[in-house]
C-alpha cells in the first residue's frame, strides 16, 4: 500500500478550480497590457477581429482537449495522447517541449514580478523579490494539490472581478452614465478606422492574440487531478470558451470606444502607468488607479508562474511515469506532491533567470525566444491527436455515443485549429520580411523554436525506433493517474 500511495497523484481539484484555472490561464498581461497596442497597431475593428478569429481557434483547441481529456484523464495529457495516438516519439518531444515552455515562463514571469514591485520599491534589489516570489509559487505547489487549486481559483477570481468591474465602468461611461468624456461610439471611426493599417496590421494583431490565449490548455493537465474528470471537464468546457471570448471582445471593445486607437499611451505595453485598463479607470476619476491595476497585474504574474510551476512538474512526472524522463522524478509524496519534478522545475526556472542578469541577458533572451514557439507547437499536437484519436476510436468500434464528452463539428474542428495554428506558427516573423531589409536575427529568434522541436523529435524517433501507430493498434485503455 505505501508503494502504491507514493505513486499516485491526489484527485483533490473540484469543478470550480478547473473552470477557474483553464479562465484565468488565458486572462493575463496579454490583455492588460498588449492589448492596448493591438488597438494601436490595427484599429478598434481590426483587434476585435484578431481577437475573436484567434478565440474561435482556441474553442476548437479547447472542445478537442475536452474529448481526450475527459476520455482520458492523465496529467501526460496531450503528450501521452500523442504517445498513444500518434507516435511514440512525438509525444516525447510534445511533453519535453511543452516541460520547457512552461519552466522558462516561471523564469519570465519572476522577472515581470521584480519590475512590478519596484513601482513601489524602486531601490529594491531584484533577486529579494524573485526569491520571495519563486518561495511563494513553490510552497504552493508543495503542500497539496488543493493548495494549487484554491491560489489559482483566488487569483483568477480577481482577474475575473477586475474585468467585469472594468466592462461594467466602461459601459457606463459610453453610454454616459458616468463622465470621463467619452464621446460615445465615435473613436470606432475616428481617423481611418475601425481597421486601422490594413490586413497585415490586423494579421500582426492575430498573431499576438495567440500568445494571450496560451494557458487554456491547463485544463488538459489538471483534469489528471481532478474530483471528477467526466463530469467537472465538460462543466467547465461548456463555459470556458464564451467566458474568455466575451471577456476579451467587451474589455477591447470598452477600451477601443473610450480611448482612440491614435492615443500613443496605447502603444506602450511594457508599463502599468500606460496599460489600458489603467488609463480608464483614470477617465473615470479613480486616483489610485495605477498602484490598482499594478497589483492585478502583479496577482496575473503570480498566477502565471504558479500555473506554469504547476504545469511543467506534473508533464515531467509524466515523462517520468512513461519512462521518458528519470525515473526519480516520478516519485509522489504522501500529500500526492511529484516531488523531484517541482524541486527540477523549480531549480530550471530559476537558473533561467539568473542568465537574465549575466552577459546583457543574451543567454536568457535565447532561452526566451526558444520558447516563444512552444506553445503553438502544443496546440498543434492537441489539434492531431484528438483527430487520431478519433479515427482510431471509429476504427476499433466504439460508439460515439459512449464517449464523456463529444467535440463537436469534428473533423472540421481539429482541422480548422490546425491550419489556423499553422498560420501563426509560420507567420510569426513575418514583420521581418516587410521591411526594407530582412531582420535575419528576428528571424532566428521567432522560428528557433521549430528545428529545436523537430530535432528531439527525430531523435527521439532514431533511438525509440517508433513509427505511425496505425488506428486499429493504438491504446485506447482507459485509465487515470
Amino acid at each position: 500500500m505505501q508503494q502504491k500511495r507514493n505513486n499516485q497523484l491526489r484527485r483533490g481539484l473540484k469543478s470550480r478550480h478547473l473552470t477557474m484555472i483553464a479562465l484565468g490561464g488565458a486572462i493575463g498581461t496579454g490583455l492588460f497590457l498588449a492589448s492596448g497596442n493591438a488597438i494601436y497597431t490595427a484599429g478598434p475593428g481590426g483587434a476585435l477581429l484578431a481577437y475573436g478569429l484567434t478565440g474561435i481557434m482556441v474553442y476548437f483547441l479547447m472542445t478537442s482537449l475536452g474529448e481526450l481529456a475527459t476520455y482520458m484523464p492523465t496529467s501526460g495529457s496531450f503528450s501521452t495522447y500523442a504517445t498513444r495516438f500518434v507516435d511514440p516519439s512525438f509525444g516525447f518531444a510534445l511533453g519535453w517541449n511543452y516541460w520547457y515552455n512552461w519552466a522558462i515562463t516561471i523564469a519570465s514571469e519572476l522577472s515581470a514580478a521584480t519590475l512590478i514591485m519596484k513601482f513601489w520599491f524602486p531601490n529594491s534589489p531584484s533577486i529579494l523579490w524573485s526569491g520571495i516570489f519563486l518561495l511563494i509559487i513553490f510552497l504552493l505547489n508543495a503542500l497539496t494539490v488543493k493548495g494549487y487549486g484554491e491560489s489559482e481559483y483566488w487569483f483568477a477570481f480577481i482577474k475575473v472581478a477586475t474585468v467585469i468591474i472594468f466592462i461594467i465602468l466602461g459601459l457606463l461611461m459610453i453610454f454616459r452614465v458616468l463622465g470621463g468624456g467619452v464621446p460615445g461610439f465615435q473613436n470606432f471611426t475616428v481617423g481611418d478606422a475601425p481597421f486601422h493599417g490594413g490586413f497585415l496590421a490586423a494579421f500582426g494583431v492575430f498573431l499576438a492574440a495567440g500568445y494571450s490565449f496560451q494557458g487554456t490548455e491547463l485544463l488538459g493537465v489538471s483534469a489528471g487531478e481532478s474530483e471528477h474528470p467526466e463530469k467537472s471537464v465538460p462543466k467547465a468546457m461548456n463555459t470556458i470558451f464564451w467566458r474568455i471570448l466575451l471577456f476579451y471582445i467587451l474589455a477591447i471593445f470598452v477600451i477601443a470606444m473610450i480611448i482612440p486607437y491614435t492615443s500613443h499611451n496605447l502603444s506602450a505595453s511594457d508599463s502599468v502607468m500606460v496599460s489600458p485598463f489603467t488609463l480608464v479607470f483614470q477617465r473615470a476619476g479613480l486616483a489610485i488607479a495605477a498602484s490598482v491595476m499594478n497589483a492585478v497585474i502583479l496577482t496575473a504574474v503570480l498566477s502565471a508562474g504558479n500555473s506554469g510551476l504547476y504545469a511543467s512538474t506534473r508533464m515531467l512526472y509524466a515523462l517520468a511515469k512513461e519512462g521518458k524522463a528519470p525515473r526519480f522524478l516520478g516519485y509522489v509524496t504522501r500529500n500526492g506532491i511529484p516531488i523531484w519534478s517541482l524541486v527540477v522545475t523549480a531549480a530550471f526556472g530559476l537558473l533561467a533567470f539568473f542568465a537574465s542578469g549575466f552577459g546583457d541577458g543574451i543567454v536568457y533572451n535565447w532561452l526566451l525566444s526558444a520558447s516563444g514557439m512552444c506553445g503553438f507547437i502544443a496546440w498543434l499536437g492537441i489539434a492531431i491527436s484528438h483527430y487520431r484519436f478519433r479515427r482510431a476510436y471509429v476504427a476499433q468500434g466504439g460508439k460515439l455515443s459512449d464517449l464523456p464528452y463529444r467535440a463537436k463539428w469534428f473533423p472540421f474542428g481539429p482541422l480548422f485549429a490546425f491550419a489556423v495554428c499553422m498560420v501563426v506558427v509560420i507567420g510569426q516573423s513575418f514583420g521581418a520580411f516587410s521591411g526594407g531589409h530582412i531582420d535575419w536575427g528576428g528571424i532566428i529568434a521567432a522560428y528557433i523554436g521549430i528545428p529545436i522541436f523537430l530535432a528531439v523529435w527525430l531523435i527521439a524517433k532514431w533511438k525509440m525506433k517508433s513509427k505511425l501507430i496505425p488506428l486499429d493498434q493504438c491504446d485506447l485503455s482507459r485509465h487515470k493517474d
